[in-house]
This record gives structure tokens, sequence and C-alpha cells, in this order.
């Protein structure tokens, strides 16, 4: 593998902020997990233009956990939980995504032959999990992304 490759995905990893921690979900625990050959379950499930959810992660980039609150497609607001959180959710507050973008990053890891590209959902269709690992021979590109506490806004099904 030459650098580059290794640099690219260490970087879009790194920007999808992998966790290795474990959350629950607070909203229904029946969950369904595919593979990286498998397709996404067909849980009807749209992301929201409203809602909040907390990010549990661990990455080179960063680390820790994150209430974050997605107002018309966007994050809005992200506080840090813990303390390496709260100084990353200051310093550098544009690298925590959507729920939306976790799933596009699952796409693309699949498009682009990751050799890990797994996710569980809950009952309502929403994320919960999403293991990463975009090439098992190179050291930190692997990415875990646990979900909890999801909340639709406003006007938004549970």
């Amino acid at each position: 593998m030459t650098a580059g490759r290794s640099r690219a995905r260490i970087v879009a990893t790194a920007a999808l902020l992998g966790a290795l921690p474990l959350a629950t979900t607070a909203c229904g625990s029946s969950t369904a997990t595919t593979s990286a050959d498998a397709k996404e379950p067909q849980s009807g499930w749209e992301e929201p233009a409203q809602y909040s959810y907390t990010l549990t992660s661990s990455t080179q980039v960063l680390a820790g956990t994150f209430r974050v609150k997605v107002r018309n497609g966007q994050v809005a607001e992200v506080v840090g939980l813990d303390e390496d959180s709260r100084r990353q959710a200051r310093d550098l507050p544009g690298e925590v995504p959507t729920l939306g973008k976790l799933l596009n990053t699952l796409h693309r890891a699949r498009s682009e032959d990751a050799d890990t590209a797994e996710a569980e959902y809950a009952a309502d269709g929403h994320p919960v999990r999403i293991s990463l690992d975009w090439d098992e021979n190179s050291i930190d590109d692997e990415a875990l992304y646990a979900v909890s506490s999801y909340e639709p806004g406003p006007g938004q099904d549970r």
C-alpha cells in the first residue's frame, strides 16, 4: 500500500470520528447488523432536519463523548461531555458529523471495498453503531461510532 492511500484513508476516517467504546441507544434496543457485502436494512429511516444524539468516539482527531444537536440538516451545537471532548468541541467543532454524514461514510467505505463496513440500527432505523476498517493491515484507520440518546426534533416521528 502506498503512503498516499493510507494517509487518505486515515484522514477520511479521522474526519468521521471513530469511536471505540460502545454505547446503547435510549430509543429502542432492537438492532439489525449488516456487513460490507450486505445491503442496508429496509428500515425506511430518513434523517430528519432536526434531532439530537450522543456520539462516543475515539480517533486520532477526536476522542470522547459529544452531545450533538442538528438543525436544518447541519450540526448546530456540540457539547463535550468529558474533559477531552469539551476541549475538542471547542477546538474542532466542524469535525462532529450528522448521522447522515456517518451513513454516507459507511456507504463510501462499502463502495471503496473497505475491509470492514458494518452497522447496527435501532428499531426506528437510525444507526446505533457503525464500524469501519478501511484496510485491516493499516494501523489507526479503524473507526467505531456509537450513537445513543437519539431524539427526533419537534414535529418528527420517533
